[in-house]
Order: structure tokens, then C-alpha cells, then sequence
């Protein structure tokens, strides 16, 4: 596998700037995800790692080379689509095997069935190997995309939300299958979403993009716990954090320059525990088993909190909540540490 760096690569298409000077490093066997909205440029940025789009300006290196203006068949990466882009008059094995058939890279026949046997086993699909594409479920597709990947074993795999098409139970069970694969081959995996979830639970590190530029990047639990601004921190967490005037809470004493409250779900306190609390009113639980939301009101502004999952708190009651650990944010945004 190899190391992807992006050195200040901007690309424009016309007025519109889809990558800002961006510079990334994607380390040997890591597990980096992009994270931001639609339009944030995080498939544009994986078009120029892949060699479909060419930068403006800046340069791109694949394991040590300047691979800015090569092809994308010198590149030696492989791509996964959102899409399965599956050939439906061929079986999952003429499938699997069809990219190691290309004279750029010629294998013998028997590496071919040993490389597609190996995939299929790692992908557990190894019973739909007759099959044509056409009689597989949706699960089944996109595992047989991704292990078209899998079999050419390149420098770097590229990822573009190969699960959003899929169902919730099958993205649970493919983002495992994924984590996986790629600690067993040591595989270095850039992969593009705008789930929070697959974020946290698949990647080594998280890239996340706002407008084209990359505005944190760091591990899943750095860039939860100390976001750089407001957009970062809303980007991951579920339920999503609650932000709030500075004033909220009389007496907490703020950076000077703070205008809102970031506070996570868990880090409001209720019952009184934490100092500076104040009366909230219960609008609304929601009961998920494992967990219960409470949504407040106090002093005109909405709050999501955690609580026990077998609490007997009414809608309307009346309880004191407080911050726990809050983050400082200023007019524009930006994170204000203590």
C-alpha cells in the first residue's frame, strides 16, 4: 500500500471553487474518511486523487512520486462508486475477475481464480460465485463492487459513499465487513460520506470539509471532543450538539469574545448535579431502548439531552439542568479554548 499527500491542490470548475487549496496526507494503512454536505468537494477531491480531474494548482503524490499529471491507469488506485456499476450478462466470478484481465496487468488463469477465491471468502459471498449480478440483493451488489476493488490490490482504494444506497441493517453490516477488510490487508482506504456514523466507527482519521477547504482533520474522538468551530462540531454526534447564547446559564464564566454554547447531549447535567443550573421544561421524550432523549426548553432555547433509559420524568415537568465541560464559540463561529 502507499501514502497519498496533497500538497495545496485547488480545482475550479469555471467560478466556483470545488477544492481550496487543500493539503492532506493519507497515511500507509490508514483509514481516512472525508466528511461534509453535498457540495463540500469531497468527491471532487477524490476525482484528483484518482487522476479523473487534474488541479488547477498544487501538486498530488502517490507513495513518493509526483503523481499530479499521470494517468489514472499509472496511478495504480481503484475505485468504489455509490453506484454498483456491475456488469449484468456476467456472473459475480467473471465479475471479480474482470479487472485482472487487462494487458497492463496480465495474470494467469490460475492467480485469477485463486485472487477472485480469496475476495469472495473475505467478502463471504463465495456461494453467489454462478450467480449472474442481476439475481443478487442490493447488499450483494455492492459487496461484489467493492471486491473488484479488492482484487487488483492497489496503492490505495477510493471510496465514494458506497453505502448511502443501502438500507439501514446492511450499512451496519458492511461498514464492519469494511473496517475489517481493511485491517486485515493493511490497505490504505480514503472513503467519502456524509455520515456521521460510518465516520466514527470505520476511520483512523476524519477529514472535515466545509466549501471546498479542510477545516479540521484529525482522529474521530480529537475532532468530537475538540472541534474547531461550530460547522466542525455539528458534524459529528448523534443526536446533534446543542448550541446556545452564552447567557444561558447566569453566572458561567465565559472567554471573552464567546457569543454561544456548544453542549453535547451528554454534558448537560440534570437534577441540579453541575453549578450554575437553571429550571428547563420537558417538551418531549423519545424512548430507543438503549437510550432516552429528553428535548428542554429554557429561556426560549430548544436543548437535547440523555437520560436513563427507564427514567419516569413527564412532558411538562419542570427540572434543573446545568453545562458540563461547554465549548466557547465566538460571533464567526470559531472555537474559543480556555
Amino acid at each position: 500500500m502507499a501514502e497519498v499527500v496533497l500538497d495545496t491542490v485547488t480545482k475550479r470548475f469555471g467560478d466556483v471553487v470545488a477544492v481550496d487549496s487543500v493539503s492532506l496526507t493519507v497515511e500507509d494503512a490508514s483509514f481516512v474518511v472525508l466528511l461534509g454536505p453535498t457540495g463540500a468537494g469531497k468527491t471532487t477531491t477524490l476525482r484528483l486523487i484518482a487522476g479523473l480531474e487534474h488541479p488547477d494548482s498544487g501538486e498530488i503524490h502517490i507513495a513518493g512520486r509526483d503523481a499530479t499529471r499521470e494517468t489514472p491507469a499509472e496511478r495504480d488506485i481503484a475505485m468504489v462508486f455509490q453506484q454498483y456499476s456491475l456488469y449484468p450478462h456476467l456472473s459475480v466470478r467473471e465479475n471479480l475477475a474482470f479487472p485482472l484481465k487487462s494487458p497492463m496487468r496480465p495474470h494467469t488463469g490460475e492467480e485469477i481464480e485463486r485472487t477472485v477465491r480469496e475476495v469472495a471468502d473475505m467478502l463471504r459471498i463465495t456461494d453467489k460465485l454462478d450467480n449472474k449480478a442481476t439475481q443478487l440483493s442490493g447488499g450483494e451488489m455492492q459487496r461484489v463492487s467493492i471486491g473488484r476493488a479488492l482484487v487488483r490490490r492497489p496503492s490505495i482504494y477510493l471510496m465514494d459513499e458506497p453505502l448511502s444506497s443501502l438500507d439501514a441493517k446492511l450499512r451496519s453490516e458492511l461498514r464492519i465487513e469494511l473496517k475489517r477488510i481493511q485491517t486485515d490487508l493493511g490497505a490504505t482506504m480514503l472513503y467519502v460520506t456524509h455520515d456521521q456514523i460510518e465516520a466514527m466507527t470505520m476511520a483512523t482519521h476524519v477529514g472535515v470539509l466545509e466549501a471546498g477547504r479542510l477545516v479540521q482533520f484529525g482522529s474521530p474522538r480529537d475532532v468530537y471532543e475538540d472541534p474547531d468551530s461550530v460547522y466542525v462540531a455539528t458534524r459529528l454526534g448523534q443526536p446533534r450538539i446543542n448550541i446556545a447564547p452564552a447567557s444561558l446559564f447566569p453566572g458561567l464564566s465565559t472567554p471573552t469574545g464567546t457569543v454561544s454554547l456548544g453542549l453535547r447531549p451528554e454534558n448537560i447535567a440534570v437534577g441540579g448535579a453541575a453549578p450554575h443550573a437553571a429550571t428547563a421544561r420537558v417538551g418531549r421524550i423519545e424512548h430507543l431502548g438503549d437510550q432516552t432523549r429528553m428535548h428542554l426548553a429554557l429561556d426560549g432555547c430548544d436543548l437535547v439531552t440523555l437520560t436513563d433509559p427507564h427514567t419516569r420524568t413527564q412532558l411538562g415537568e419542570e427540572l434543573l439542568v446545568g453545562p458540563i465541560a461547554p465549548l466557547f464559540f465566538d460571533a464567526a463561529g470559531q472555537r474559543l479554548r480556555v
